[in-house]
């Protein structure tokens, strides 16, 4: 791979705060829980702006980094590539992003806000996930320092990708309490009802995993085309 497409691959991290651009205009979309090479270079060209791939060994999408590396090498300079991670320890985190294919890091374990600092402070690019159940646990993202929130449904132990629709209306206060993060809508996103909650939430993007999909970790090309779509009409 020529130093060139590494170069913009890592200056989607390096350029911004965001995980988006801000003047992106539309809401934007991650697919996420990518195992494939095929199936994320069909999921780019079909107009994605970032993809996520589970570097957690518990997810039913679970992708080692060494299989990974090879096919997201060619994805480079496209749009950002998001590592989900679980719980991860330093060293490992630090692995990940040093690998040169990954341009964000999600925690989307058990992180404190005291931990999310200290990675920042170190210089990775880290962004939370929350699965938030009621008011009480969206109050506690208020102590993250995050550029970006990505919220889920509240699934004790499943760690995203159960399929659970999150409560609309709290990431709907999530969007007007910090304007200044990047809300990420997830948890139970359809082609059926990804429009509706764009509505009623107005997120700066959307995540989805099981809702695009054949069966754990392949993509149904379809549902990805109808998904970008819905989100195209209702935000475009």
């Amino acid at each position: 791979m020529g130093w060139k497409p590494m170069l913009l691959s890592r200056l989607f991290a390096m350029t911004t705060r965001f995980l988006f651009p801000p003047d992106l205009g539309r809401v934007a979309v991650k697919i996420c829980g990518i195992t494939r090479g095929d199936e994320a270079n069909a999921i780019v060209a079909a107009g994605a702006n970032a993809i996520g791939i589970n570097f957690w060994p518990g997810s039913k999408r679970f992708v080692p980094l060494e299989e990974a590396q090879v096919w997201l090498r060619d994805l480079a300079g496209t749009v950002p590539h998001v590592a989900v991670t679980v719980n991860a320890s330093d060293d490992e985190l630090r692995r990940i992003h040093d690998s040169g294919v990954i341009d964000w890091l999600q925690l989307h374990g058990d992180e404190t806000p005291d931990r999310v600092e200290s990675l920042t402070r170190q210089g990775l690019p880290v962004f939370k996930a929350l699965g938030v159940r009621d008011r009480t646990m969206l109050e506690a993202a208020a102590d993250y320092d995050s550029p970006a929130l990505l919220l889920d449904a509240y699934a004790p132990g499943a760690y995203g990708g159960s399929g659970e629709t999150m409560d609309w209306s709290l990431g709907a206060e999530a969007v007007v309490r910090w304007p200044e993060r990047q809300i990420v809508l997830a948890g139970g996103l359809t082609p059926e009802n990804v429009a509706t909650a764009i509505r009623q939430v107005r997120p700066a993007a959307v995540d989805v995993a099981s809702g695009v999909e054949a069966s754990p970790g392949r993509k149904d090309p379809g549902k990805v085309r109808a998904f970008l779509a819905a989100v195209r009409a209702v935000a475009g």
